[in-house]
């Protein structure tokens, strides 16, 4: 599966997850709900993923965290707030690099229509072929 596949799938179950609950609830609650629709799908799904820090040789544990991890390759950050801030995208990129991946969603759920809280950021993205 390639990594626009799988960008769509997690898209696919967070809008499912939208329709269900709506906007208003914590960011727990849709990243909890978010990890189960993704696993019924048959994902592997990792949630609190920790996120080490290596400067040279010393491989720091500083309490970073990716909400989930889906298939080893795309962080998602569920989000419950008025709007994403540009410390948003920093931090979802910051956590790509540390990680090593290309692709991350920032998802916002505290919105009326969810494709308008959704971000797809990118680290030295290469297109698939």
């Amino acid at each position: 599966m390639t990594l626009n596949e799988l960008t769509g799938i997690i898209i696919g179950a967070a809008i499912k997850v939208h329709k269900a609950l709506g906007p208003g609830l914590l960011e727990s609650a849709y990243q909890a709900c978010l990890a189960y629709e993704l696993q019924k799908l048959g994902l592997r799904v990792e949630r609190e993923k920790p996120i080490p820090v290596i400067y040279e040789e010393v491989h720091m544990e500083c309490g970073f965290r990716a909400d989930l991890l889906v298939e080893g390759s795309v962080i998602v950050e569920a989000k419950a707030k008025q709007a994403l801030l540009p410390v948003d995208e920093a931090q979802i990129l910051s956590h790509l690099r540390l990680l090593q991946l290309q692709v991350g969603l920032l998802i916002n759920f505290h919105v009326v229509v969810l494709k308008d809280g959704i971000k797809r950021v990118v680290n030295n993205y290469v297109e698939e072929i």
